[in-house]
C-alpha cells in the first residue's frame, strides 16, 4: 500500500447564520455539499489557494480573516489516502454572478445553519466539524501561517 497525503484548503464562510456551500459531484458522482475547496498548486500559498479556490467553485471574491484550523481525515476504507486540510474563515467581498463554476459544481448555495445540522449529504465529517468549530468561536491568526515559497 502507498500512502497518499493530499493537503487541501477550505473556506468558512458565513453571513447571518447562512453558510456558503458547494453543491458538487464527489468521486462516485453522487451529488454531495462541501465548503468552497480544493488542492494547493505548486509555488501557491495556502491563503491564495483558499481565495482562489473559493472564487472558482463559488464565483465570490473573498477575504481570508482567520485560520479555523488544521483537520486531518483518512475516508473510510481508505487507509492509503490521507487529506489534510488547512481551514479559512472568510469574509465575502464581491459577487461574479456571470462567472462559471468550476467543473463538477452543481451550484453555490448559502444553507442556514438549522438546516445544515439535518443534512445527510455533506462530503465528508470536516463540513460540519468545521462549521461547528466556527459557531463556537475557534479563531487563530493569520501570523501563524510561515510561508516562503521560491520559484
Amino acid at each position: 500500500m502507498v500512502w497518499t497525503p493530499h493537503v487541501t484548503v477550505a473556506t468558512v464562510i458565513e453571513q447571518d447564520d447562512h453558510f456558503l456551500l458547494v453543491h458538487e459531484y464527489a468521486d462516485q458522482d453522487a451529488a454531495v455539499y462541501n465548503q468552497p475547496a480544493g488542492h494547493v498548486e505548486a509555488g501557491e500559498t495556502l491563503i491564495a489557494a483558499a481565495v482562489r479556490e473559493t472564487r472558482e467553485e463559488t464565483a465570490w471574491l473573498v477575504e481570508i480573516t482567520g485560520l479555523l484550523g488544521l483537520y486531518v481525515y483518512t475516508p473510510p476504507h481508505r487507509q492509503d489516502l490521507t487529506y489534510y486540510r488547512i481551514c479559512f474563515i472568510a469574509h465575502p467581498l464581491q459577487h461574479f454572478a456571470e462567472q462559471a463554476l468550476d467543473e463538477g459544481i452543481i451550484s453555490a448555495d448559502w444553507i442556514p445553519y438549522a438546516q445544515l445540522t439535518h443534512m445527510t449529504n455533506l462530503r465528508s465529517p470536516l463540513v460540519q466539524r468545521c462549521i461547528d468549530d466556527y459557531r463556537a468561536g475557534q479563531r487563530f491568526p493569520l501570523h501563524l501561517i510561515h510561508e516562503h515559497i521560491w520559484l
